[in-house]
């Protein structure tokens, strides 16, 4: 029998795959517990049609991320910290400041993709920042003393 697979199953397939198992295989295991369809022509077509919709939203988000990444690159960005006479900061610049901050200039970047920042030190800073699709963006991270 074939049937498309609905979710990821060990030793079988992947999400969306069609493969060819025993009858009492997909009656008594897959299909009950909806881990598979049976492969007719319409849930072929239909999961044709769902893999050309999600190429097409994967080519506009990476057409959206490489705009986002020629946008960041090169930019400087600065950040206001509290330091003390030698330069060292009270409270540490994460990766979270650094997202704010990006923000505020209309930059929408994921706090789970950033790495995790601890910058201590007054100056510049290169920032390498992780995007979707296996895109980077270098950006100088300036802190300035706060008055």
């Amino acid at each position: 029998m074939r049937v498309i697979l609905i979710q990821d199953v060990p030793n079988l397939g992947r999400k969306g795959e069609v493969k060819t198992v025993a009858d009492g295989y997909a009656r008594n295991l897959l299909l009950p517990k909806k881990l598979a369809v049976v492969a007719s022509p319409e849930a072929i077509l239909a999961l044709e049609a769902q893999k050309f919709r999600q190429a097409k939203e994967a080519e506009v988000e990476l057409a959206e991320t490489q705009k986002l990444a020629a946008q960041l690159e090169g930019k400087a960005i600065e950040i206001a910290a509290k330091a003390n006479a030698d330069g060292k900061l009270y409270a540490a610049v994460t990766s979270a400041k650094v997202v704010t901050a990006l923000k505020a200039h209309g930059f929408i970047v994921s706090r789970q993709r950033m790495p995790n920042l601890s910058i201590k030190e007054l100056g510049e800073h290169e920032l390498v920042i992780p995007l979707p699709h296996g895109l980077d963006a270098r950006i100088t991270l300036v802190i300035i003393p706060q008055e």
